[in-house]
């Protein structure tokens, strides 16, 4: 008999844990290759795990509702075939831990490597932390008593590295600032300070996916110093070349052509034209991407946004570009997007458009370093040079806005790129054929 590792599999390059949403197996059940064992969950997607192989699971490592690190040991399965289980356990020590404790990664930043969990330890209270939160502690000289105050975002309100991390960059650490032990409130307490409930108040709770959206959101902040540039552009040759042809586009090609691919066939353009926009950062290097994979920022209809990528986004024709939108679009929204089609993403398009919007300032989707949106196509008088001079003319005009990492993104090197979206547009061959 041999014993088969299942791993909590990699679900994008900035996913570096993923929720237990529940075990459709149980211990002693068989189980068919490519047969589902496990649901999981990110801040992404929500997808289901199958058997690499045929047999009997065996070990169930992790139970409901723990956050496991990519790459950890989650269950093993026991297999007809000859094997070395005694070698797989070596290497997946320690032993399960126990149902309620959240993985910590030594590293975030590289995901190859993955701390494997290890016991927490309590302290003076009824509070339990994990040696990594406490050794981080004793290297800020962050005192027990500090470290009780600050508020835990993980399992049963436990502290994560996060968390402590948060709280010395807020400047709470005894290195960064004296603070006796009496000292007021973090900023990070103060913020989750509870609201007073009335008879005019209701209180809802975040859902699981909002709640992982919203501490991308506040890392991507974090992360990032955001930078905004915007440009007016005219889109009536575009306007007028899809109204024309989308009727005979969906009876020739059975897709609808909405102005998303029209657009995103702009941006990867200008991508090749500015290949730096393409890029992410590593501590002090600057990682070029050459595959142009373009995320869409895609509403779901329980008002939670999820980033479909559509892969290779150079290579595709303006057929392939609206097919793969709206292929993505409708799994979006039935919630049946794999781990693979979120995964990768060099650059992110939201349109904001879609909701009236003019204009937006897009938070930078990481590890990317970019988000492009583009705004609501409006009727307006625009100054049009003509031969015979400057005229007034009724025209179909779009803003669109490019959040940036300045870190890595000037204002030359962010501004240049979006007014070259801005051309292409413009430039729109309103006598192409379909």
């Amino acid at each position: 008999m041999a014993k088969v590792d299942l791993i909590m599999p990699k679900m994008g390059e900035s996913i570096m844990e993923a929720t237990i949403l529940g075990w459709l197996k149980q211990v002693g059940d068989p189980i068919a290759l490519d047969e589902t064992v496990l649901e999981i969950a990110t801040d992404k997607v929500d997808s289901e795990i199958p058997s690499p192989v045929e047999g009997v699971l065996s070990e169930i490592l992790f139970e409901k509702d723990a956050v496991v690190a990519v790459g950890s040991v989650i269950a093993r399965i026991e297999t007809e075939g000859q094997g070395n289980s005694d070698q797989s356990k070596q290497e997946h020590k320690p032993e399960a831990p126990e149902p309620t404790q959240t993985v910590v990664q030594e590293n975030p930043t590289k995901e190859t490597k993955v701390q494997q969990q290890q016991p927490s330890v309590k302290s003076s209270s009824d509070r339990f932390y994990s040696p990594l939160v406490k050794t981080i502690a004793k290297a800020e000289g962050i005192s027990q008593d500090q470290l009780d105050l600050i508020p835990g975002t993980g399992k049963s309100g436990r502290v994560t590295k996060k968390d402590i991390l948060g709280y010395i960059n807020n400047g709470n650490s005894s290195k960064q600032a004296h603070v006796e032990t009496t000292s007021p409130t973090p900023v990070s307490d103060i913020a989750n300070t509870p609201v007073s409930s009335g008879a005019n108040v209701e209180i809802i709770e975040m859902d699981r996916m909002r709640k992982l959206i919203a501490d991308h959101m506040v890392m991507s902040k974090k992360t990032s110093p955001h930078v905004t540039s915007f440009v007016e552009v005219d889109v009536t040759n575009m306007v007028n070349w899809r109204n024309a042809n989308k009727q005979e586009f969906q009876k020739k090609h059975g897709e609808k052509i909405t102005f998303t691919p029209l657009i995103m066939d702009a941006v990867v353009r200008a991508l090749i034209d500015f290949p730096m926009v393409n890029v992410s950062v590593d501590g002090n290097n600057i990682i070029r991407k050459k595959d142009i994979n373009v995320g869409m920022a895609t509403a779901l209809p329980s008002g939670n946004l999820i980033v479909p990528v559509i892969k290779n986004a150079d290579r595709l024709s303006m057929l392939g570009l609206a097919k793969s939108v709206n292929d993505l679009a409708s799994r979006a929204r039935a919630n049946k997007l794999k781990p693979s089609d979120i995964q990768d993403g060099t650059f992110t398009l939201t349109n904001v458009g879609t909701f009236g919007n003019v204009m937006g300032t897009p938070i930078i989707n990481q590890p990317q370093v970019a988000i492009m949106a583009a705004g609501a196509i409006r009727k307006k008088p625009a100054v049009l040079e003509t031969e015979y001079g400057d005229v007034i003319a009724v025209r179909q005009m779009m803003f669109l806005s490019l959040s940036y990492d300045h870190r890595v993104v000037d204002g030359f090197l962010g501004g240049s790129f979006l007014r070259r979206v801005g051309d292409y547009l413009e430039a729109f061959d309103a006598s192409q054929t379909i």
